[in-house]
């Protein structure tokens, strides 16, 4: 931005900080302030939750909920930047926490070391307005879901899986449909192995999580009246790493979900 174009209403190190996203149009001064009035939990600090937490803390999200209850392990640092080699044996959330507040000191994050269950999730997700589902398990996408589904809570859904990985926003909008809507049920564990037994190209994580923190920012800035584009509703954006593809796939709701 030029001189002329700041008002100072902020301090001049929020203008310089934040200055290529008030440089866009869609976004500007307003938007920015929306984004830093926005609370935001992702549930998950692994591979897919270090890109989007450190995207959002980047971008200036005011409040970022971490909910995670499991140790950083040196087989995680292949995918997982938001910890390092000192990190091993630490609470993700710790480890997690420490890197976005260096990142930006300005973001508040709450660290929620506990594992989301049907006892809790009500509790978690309750003070947020979006939740991110970065997690790696099918209880904890479809506890998830259904709970988004009954607070009306959009919900942004990553999976990866080897050299793939998927997106998609489920905005709690009449005619969106849901995790449900998509897969009504887990598969059988012998159909899906997980991330330990099939693998995982790292830098999926990297390109699922981004994908996720852009979607996230979209629906602050709209619902702020800041119309960047739509976000991923009702829509699968698939990603194949070995052929370097993207397809996206029309979703609708399932009226017998």
């Amino acid at each position: 931005m030029t001189p002329s174009a700041i008002s100072l209403d902020q301090p001049l190190d929020w203008y310089n900080r934040y200055a290529r996203h008030i440089a866009l149009a869609e976004v500007g001064e307003a938007g920015q302030l929306a984004l830093g009035a926005a609370s935001v939990l992702i549930v998950g600090a692994g591979g897919l939750g270090s890109p989007v937490a450190m995207y959002l803390a980047a971008a200036g999200v005011g409040t970022i909920g971490l909910a995670d209850f499991d140790t950083v392990t040196l087989n995680n640092l292949q995918r997982q930047i938001l910890h390092g080699t000192a990190d091993v044996g630490r609470p993700k959330i710790d480890s997690a926490q420490e890197s976005l507040a260096a990142l930006n000191p300005h973001v508040r994050t709450i660290g929620h070391a506990e594992k989301v269950s049907p006892e809790n999730v009500w509790e978690l997700i309750a003070p947020y307005d979006i939740i991110v589902d970065a997690s790696d398990n099918f209880p904890t996408r479809y506890l998830l879901n259904d709970a988004c589904v009954q607070a009306a809570k959009p919900l942004v859904f990553g999976a990866v899986l080897m050299f793939s990985g998927q997106v998609t926003v489920f905005t709690q909008q009449p005619g969106c449909g849901c995790y449900r809507c998509l897969y009504r049920e887990a598969p059988q564990p012998q159909f899906a192995p997980s991330c330990a037994e099939a693998g995982i190209f790292g830098a999926i994580t990297g390109i699922i999580g981004s994908l996720q923190a852009a979607e996230t920012l979209k629906l602050i800035l709209n619902s702020a009246g800041h119309m960047v584009g739509p976000v991923l509703e009702n829509r699968l954006m698939i990603y194949d790493g070995n052929e370097s593809s993207f397809q996206t796939v029309e979703l609708s709701k399932d009226d017998g979900c």
